[in-house]
């Protein structure tokens, strides 16, 4: 749905925070012993900034903030046609800076925090986008990776 690009609004860096969760259980004179239960979030924060008129969009970051508002998960591919997972739009974070007279930033850094979202959440968070099936009976591309 949104191409990160020079022309739209180009990401400077990728991070990614993978979370585990463990549930104390408390023991009688010693620390608390450790149990995994699961995976926890996995998070990806993608800093960028844009220059109206000289590069990026501001239309592209009213793109974004209209695809977090509806809700929905999203499929993330990078730029080598690698699927990534479904994401849904966490957090959107802007700054203007350099304002024209008209108070509008010359310079605009952007933030966006997405959280990857499980494959069997897919049918409620997609909506009309489905995820491509791939081998035999309709094996999905995530049990293929």
């Amino acid at each position: 749905m949104f191409i990160f690009s020079i022309h739209t609004a180009a990401h400077m860096s990728l991070q990614r925070r993978t979370n585990w969760r463990h549930t104390a259980n408390s023991r009688v004179g010693a620390r608390a012993g450790y149990q995994y239960v699961g995976l926890g979030d996995e998070t990806l924060t993608l800093p960028g900034w844009i220059a109206p008129g000289q590069m990026g969009s501001s239309v592209a970051l009213k793109m974004l903030r209209d695809m977090g508002n509806t809700g929905k998960a999203f499929t993330l591919v990078d730029g080598l046609g690698v699927f990534h997972g479904l994401y849904i739009l966490a957090d959107f974070d802007e700054t203007h800076t350099y304002l024209s007279r008209h108070g509008r930033g010359r310079k605009i850094e952007f933030s966006l925090n997405l959280t990857r979202i499980d494959e069997d959440q897919a049918d409620q968070l997609l909506g009309d986008l489905k995820l491509p099936q791939f081998g035999p009976a309709g094996t999905s591309l995530g049990e293929l990776l």
